[in-house]
């Protein structure tokens, strides 16, 4: 760019500013179409999230009633975190062209949890099949005896008087 040349300069200026718009109105688009869904291993269970990570859908499959409440609990919130990871990766990659390198990309990146389930590991291992027993009912302390509410106001002169003739 030639700085004695104002009028290059504005075009080039104007070419920036094109391109930006167009790749702002790309990343809106695909944006608003990004999903990602997921299925656990054993299809019991599959899960749709939007690009914010919002559950979009929730599909149960035959084997999910055999699974029982805690079980199933598991294998849904599982399968859901899996899901929004591959959604907010394609965020990501869609908002590279226009922010990669920039502080805004930096925290999209950073926001991604990077570790992954193992592929051994069995999500019914962590759960506990036994439910959890009752508390205890609060124990109750006996009632105390009411306490008299204090006198409030002021005494006028003619109380005053009274107290000489009446002491108790």
């Amino acid at each position: 760019m030639n700085p004695a040349n104002p009028y290059q300069w504005v075009e080039e200026y104007e070419a920036k500013l094109a391109d930006l718009k167009e790749k702002s109105e790309n990343l809106t688009e695909n944006v608003a179409a990004a999903s990602a869904t997921v299925t656990s291993k054993d299809g019991a269970v599959t899960v749709t999230v939007g690009p914010n990570g919002g559950l979009q859908n929730l599909q149960l499959g035959h084997r999910a009633i055999e699974l029982g409440g805690p079980r199933l609990t598991a294998l849904i919130l599982e399968t859901a975190r899996a899901a929004q990871k591959q959604a907010a990766t394609q965020v990501l990659e869609l908002f590279k062209p226009l922010g990669e390198g920039t502080e805004a990309y930096q925290m999209v990146s950073d926001s991604i949890p990077d570790d992954e389930v193992e592929e051994d590991a069995d999500p019914y291992d962590e759960v506990d099949d036994e439910p959890e027993p009752a508390p205890a009912p609060p124990v109750s302390k006996p009632a105390a005896a009411p306490q008299p509410a204090p006198a409030r106001g002021r005494r006028g002169a003619a109380d005053d008087d009274d107290d000489d003739n009446q002491p108790w």
